[in-house]
């Protein structure tokens, strides 16, 4: 069982603030990651739009509308529940977010490595530096 990744303090994220962005490697390619905190609880999701795979975010850590309601593709303008990661609207379609499992104890958030996402490693940021993150 891999060992849970130190991702950031849990003052770093304000209630429905600016996310958390973080790099990981899904199906052994490097991808962006983000974590929110949304009513209390802190979420984790890829970086990554159901319907195109593109980031979502319009400025770096930026995910939620203008209400701080929900999660919003600055692309496409599909739009996700922040605690679900559940399509609302647009073209998603039935899509959701992939999740990342995280939790928050004593001051610090983590999230979990599972058998499609894991942890970016020394070489693989290496391999990948000057290269955007699909």
């Amino acid at each position: 069982m891999p060992e849970p990744q130190f991702l950031c303090r849990s003052d770093e994220l304000q209630e429905r603030g600016k996310g958390v962005v973080f790099d990981v490697m899904l199906w052994r390619q490097p991808a962006r990651a983000f974590a929110l905190r949304i009513d209390g609880n802190v979420v984790a999701y890829i970086n990554r739009c159901a319907h195109v795979p593109t980031e979502l975010d319009w400025n770096p850590g930026e995910f939620l509308d203008a209400q701080r309601t929900t999660i919003v593709c600055a692309v496409h303008g599909a739009q996700y529940s922040p605690a679900s990661g559940h399509c609302l609207g647009g073209p998603c379609g039935r899509g959701r977010l992939m999740p990342i499992t995280v939790s928050e104890r004593d001051g610090e958030v983590r999230w979990y490595p599972c058998r499609d996402i894991a942890p970016l490693s020394f070489d693989d940021a290496a391999s990948t530096a000057g290269h955007p993150s699909p």
